[in-house]
């Protein structure tokens, strides 16, 4: 019985002024990979793409010195900043070969959990998600706001899986279902859990980031989060329902109050009431709609103008993704099982 070859691996990288950590990224991924390809696991011609989402340091010249140094490490260069979601997304659907893994460049995913995705990849699923066993290296702040965000989430009826980011392999099937989604507003945890293909778990422990500070300020996850909200639930608008039906309620019960006052008890001061009950019920209740209907007719508004989610400035090697995405081949330098380079002849 012939055997089945083994799936080339494509390790999806994004970037964004990643200078001080990035070299050492690079080594630890080619030594995971060449365990993996001594173990059989993925083949000799698996590779690294690193994403730069336009960063302002040097990310960029140092991918291009490591191409120089191993072709097995890729790089593609977007146009401008387009946010971390853009950028693993272009790096997704640009990749090459069988199946990819995205991690991020911080080094803070256990990169030894890969071999564990592949063995779930080779036992028929087309998704593995990395799923952290606690949040232990995170401040006190991020653990609870985090632990409430998936809640959250939850309770607007999004599927999302607890403690699970974007340190996912994703089969070539999976892949090309994702290119189908073409919204512009990305939450990619969950649209990856809208594929619908067998999904497995790992789980495993996130370490501290190995150089540099996050490049995710409470600012930018607040924003993600709200993503991750508006972008797969409406029931922020059927709650807006239940509130504005709530003060009503709450207005009618004060002008009964203020009624009972004027003709039992003869101790309210007049004009109060048809003042202050109008501006509480119509401020209250217009204000908070309009602020959560505002957000998705801005959501609209982005998605109708159909502008492309990146653009590639650059690719390392150059035009060799299109190539291949147009039916080309060509001669590919292979990672060896004894941790050297290899050539095809």
């Amino acid at each position: 019985m012939e055997s089945r070859a083994a799936p080339t691996l494509c390790v999806v990288v994004p970037c964004y002024n990643e200078a001080e950590v990035l070299s050492l990224t690079a080594m630890r991924l080619q030594q995971a990979l060449r365990r993996m390809v001594a173990a059989g696991s993925v083949s000799g011609e698996s590779h690294v793409l690193f994403v730069d989402d336009g960063s302002r340091d040097a990310t960029w010249t140092i991918i291009q010195e490591l191409h120089r140094y191993s072709p097995q490490l890729r790089g593609l260069k977007l146009s401008r900043n387009r946010g971390h979601q853009n950028a693993l997304l272009a790096g997704l659907l640009e990749a090459e070969g069988d199946l990819t893994i995205s991690v991020d460049a911080d080094l803070q995913d256990d990169l030894d959990v890969m071999a564990e995705m592949a063995q779930k990849y080779a036992a028929g699923a087309d998704i593995v998600l990395g799923v952290r066993n606690d949040r232990a290296v995170d401040t006190p702040f991020k653990r609870i706001t985090a632990q409430a965000y998936y809640r959250i989430l939850r309770m607007m009826k999004v599927e999302a899986v607890y403690n699970h980011a974007d340190y996912r392999l994703m089969s070539r099937r999976a892949i090309e279902a994702l290119r189908g989604f073409e919204e512009t507003n990305l939450f990619l945890r969950g649209l990856v859990m809208q594929l619908g293909f067998r999904t497995e778990i790992v789980h495993y422990a996130r370490g501290e980031r190995a150089a540099g500070e996050s490049k995710y300020p409470l600012s930018k996850m607040i924003a993600l989060a709200l993503e991750g909200v508006t972008a797969f639930s409406v029931m922020p608008l059927r709650y807006i329902t239940v509130l504005g039906l709530a003060i009503s309620l709450c207005s009618f019960a004060l002008g009964a109050w203020a009624l009972a006052g004027a003709l039992v008890f003869h101790n309210t001061v007049p004009g109060w009431a048809s003042t202050v009950i109008p501006i509480y019920l119509i401020c209250g209740v217009q204000m908070i709609c309009l602020g959560v209907m505002g957000e998705y007719i801005g959501k609209i508004y982005i998605e109708t103008k159909r502008r492309p989610r990146y653009i590639v400035e650059t690719a390392l090697p150059a035009g060799a993704l299109r190539a291949n995405a147009a039916g080309g081949s060509e001669e590919r330098p292979r990672f060896s099982a004894r941790g050297g380079l290899e050539r095809s002849a």
